[in-house]
């Protein structure tokens, strides 16, 4: 499981000047959250429309647009891609000194007291909304590099968005983690008009956290096995929450021509610590989903086959697409190290190696 990484020197002073890249301006929603600057005159001035500067200023000059190709890690393939609806609630951990100034998988320096993130499959950069449901705590972070690759985990946050989301001490938090679409989308279309993308020679069997080529030797050792008949799906959002998509549930076609408008889309937020407008904290569960069913037989018999890791619970659901399934999952469980000693326990002895940790 992943080591959690205690941080002593944690300095919030308003007056930090790193607070000055990855700034996305949320206003109409009451949201603002705001990144560390680069160490030095490493961001590049836009040659292009005043609108379109202001979206790549935010970004180092040497930093690219990339999605990548597909690829895999002890066993799990990733399939990276331009999903500018994606709302998914997980756990999330965090990384610093150990990959600090070494470059992400777009060709950043990794800056620690930055604003950013590293995620499996998003594009980068893009721009993801980040919720602590433990406390209520809100940032926005820009997506620049690939991981986290310990499977109970869906997004690795820096060392800075840890601190301000709270979690640094305790090394993990539950979270919803929401991408800002249109704020991503322009960056996309921007990157894309300077010609700062990825050469395709270089995206072909990339992907993986160039900082972080790897899993950390605290990370789960998971080996691969069989993999079952499941139905994939993708998780709903916490209970009353509406996920956010693009007009008509249909994400943009990658070429699409930028939004155009007469404020910049990222602007500095009003709050000096980079902290958005809190929310309630949420009473979550967590559960190790093992898989989604079409066969109610089918659930059955899995569930017996589990009862050795723990309490198992079948849920009938009704897909997006129309489809019933039914979730097989282990839970409620105590905590996230409960949670990790189980999903290292069904993968590995279990040989389930599409188990996944989940919060409801």
């Amino acid at each position: 499981m992943v080591k959690r990484m205690m941080v002593t020197d944690v300095n919030l002073s308003p007056l930090r000047s790193v607070l000055r890249f990855g700034c996305v301006g949320l206003m109409a929603a009451g949201l603002a959250a705001c990144g560390g600057g680069a160490r030095g005159p490493s961001t590049g001035a836009s040659t292009t429309s005043p609108q379109t500067g202001a979206i790549t200023s935010q970004v180092p000059e040497k930093a690219v647009y990339k999605v990548g190709a597909p690829y895999q890690i002890n066993g799990v393939t990733y399939y990276p891609s331009e999903d500018f609806t994606y709302d998914e609630t997980g756990v999330a951990s965090w990384y610093g000194p150990g990959f600090h100034a070494k470059l992400t998988a777009n060709g950043e320096d990794y800056d620690q007291n930055e604003m950013t993130a590293a995620h499996r499959t998003l594009p980068m950069p893009s721009f993801v909304r980040v919720t602590n449901l433990d406390n209520g705590r809100v940032v926005v972070l820009r997506v620049n590099d690939r991981g986290p690759y310990a499977r109970g985990r869906i997004i690795d946050i820096s060392r800075r968005g840890a601190q301000l989301l709270g979690f640094d001490q305790a090394g993990t938090a539950r979270v919803r983690v929401q991408v800002l679409t249109e704020e991503s989308r322009q960056m996309a279309d921007a990157l894309r008009s300077q010609g700062r993308t990825a050469p395709d020679a270089a995206s072909k069997g990339s992907g993986t956290l160039i900082a972080r080529v790897a899993p950390p030797p605290t990370d789960p050792k998971a080996s691969a096995a069989p993999r079952s008949s499941v139905a994939v799906e993708r998780l709903d959002a916490p209970n009353g929450v509406k996920t956010s998509t693009t007009p008509n549930g249909a994400a943009p076609a990658a070429g699409q021509a930028p939004i155009t408008g007469s404020q910049p889309i990222i602007a500095p937020p009003p709050d000096p610590t980079g902290l958005g407008a809190t929310t309630t904290p949420k009473r979550t569960q967590l559960f190790i989903q093992v898989a989604a069913l079409s066969s109610e037989t089918g659930a059955r018999v899995l569930s017996d086959r589990l009862t050795s890791f723990g309490k198992v619970v079948i849920q009938p659901i009704v897909a997006a697409n129309g489809q019933r399934l039914q979730r097989v999952r282990i839970g409620p469980l105590a905590s996230v190290d409960d949670g990790d000693r189980t999903l290292d326990d069904v993968i590995n002895r279990g040989g389930y190696p599409d188990a996944r940790l989940v919060v409801e």
